[in-house]
């Protein structure tokens, strides 16, 4: 029987978190892409009735991810009053029940905690890999799934059986970046990161992919969430003479380290982590972002992508939706998932698109 909930429950769960992942916080494809609300019957729906099935939902809606849990937040919102609409879920109308942990992984653990006591059946979030990393313990113990909407690889490896994520990994995103270097022939670069979580893991998984691609990493160096000013690191850089830097965070740090990579001369192509796949990056940096290249999600791209793409018309229907509700484009990335027992995460590289800014806009790039 708990097996049985479970899936129905992991299933509810990820149609709400595949949407999440077309503006937030990303295989192989099937042969469609997923849905982003409930299908709808032939007929009207019958309106839901009973007790709601409550899900709980954790992100950072204020602090500095708060580019990423704002939207999120959004997200979760709207769809909510789709699926009701829809019919609810097992006849019964959704409740998600939505909590701020201020970017922080304290405010994360007791919103889950407290999430748990109230009886959700799973909760969705955390927005950063440092406030998920805390609860994947707290939701294996208490039989909860957690479908985080953050990047690091090691929220589903080693795999937690009731632990789950719906964005591209790191991995998956350094690989890309690797490719980019490839084509251009670039094999000596620098690397900058914030001293956290998401910053490390992407930073391991940098190292791996360099020495195995024989690219020359001349300097590292890192910067803390809080820090304003980076500018002694990339003079080291500088000094280094590196043919790329890749900076791996979220806002605010890497916009900062764009304007003063530019302010002290550092004249290379400069690669940002998927993190950052939000006109927040854009509006901070300000002019420094033109040119900056990155991994993204589809949909920052959508109207940008060939007809034949099978996401673009789910994309589009998204857009749409979200920016008739709240005037405003939404961000980032999409995904194909296809979970086992041995995958959470359930993504390739081909769930991301190469994208540069060029003019104060993204631009998909070859």
């Amino acid at each position: 029987m708990k097996s049985t909930r479970t899936r129905i429950v992991v299933a509810t769960v990820v149609t709400l978190a595949v949407a999440l992942t077309l503006i937030g916080c990303p295989k192989a494809p099937p042969p469609t892409a997923p849905s982003v609300r409930p299908p709808v019957p032939p007929t009207a729906a019958v309106a839901p009735q009973g007790e709601p099935v409550k899900i709980g939902a954790i992100f950072s809606v204020t602090g500095p991810a708060s580019p990423l849990g704002e939207p999120e937040k959004n997200a979760v919102e709207m769809l909510v009053v789709q699926v009701n609409e829809a019919g609810g879920v097992l006849g019964r109308p959704l409740e998600v029940i939505i909590k701020d942990d201020g970017s922080m992984p304290d405010g994360a653990v007791k919103a889950a905690n407290d999430l748990i006591e109230q009886g959700v059946v799973a909760i969705i979030g955390p927005s950063r890999t440092p406030t998920t990393m805390p609860l994947k313990e707290i939701c294996q113990e208490a039989g909860v799934p957690l479908i985080s909407c953050a990047a690091g690889k090691t929220i589903t490896d080693p795999v937690a059986s009731y632990v789950f994520a719906v964005p591209q990994t790191n991995t998956l995103a350094v690989a890309k970046c690797f490719e980019y270097l490839d084509k251009q022939g670039i094999d000596k670069v620098a690397s900058i990161y914030v001293a956290n979580a998401f910053g490390e893991d992407g930073q391991n998984n940098i190292e791996a992919i360099a020495a195995d691609k024989g690219v020359e990493i001349v300097a590292t160096e890192t910067f803390g969430g809080d820090d304003t000013v980076m500018e002694t690191q990339l003079t080291k850089i500088k000094a280094a003479g590196p043919d790329a830097l890749i900076c791996w965070g979220t806002n605010p740090g890497p916009a900062l380290v764009t304007k003063q990579a530019k302010t002290i001369g550092l004249d290379v192509p400069i690669l940002q982590s998927h993190g950052v796949a939000n006109m927040q990056y854009i509006e901070q940096a300000g002019e420094a972002a033109n040119g900056v290249q990155l991994p993204a999600g589809r949909l920052i791209v959508w109207d940008q992508l060939p007809d034949d793409d099978s996401f673009k018309g789910l994309l589009e229907e998204f857009a749409d939706a979200y920016q008739a509700k709240y005037g405003q484009a939404p961000n980032t990335f999409a995904g194909h998932f296809k979970y086992s027992a041995e995958d959470h995460n359930g993504l390739t590289l081909d769930a991301f698109v190469w994208v540069e800014i060029v003019d104060g806009g993204w631009k998909l790039a070859p």
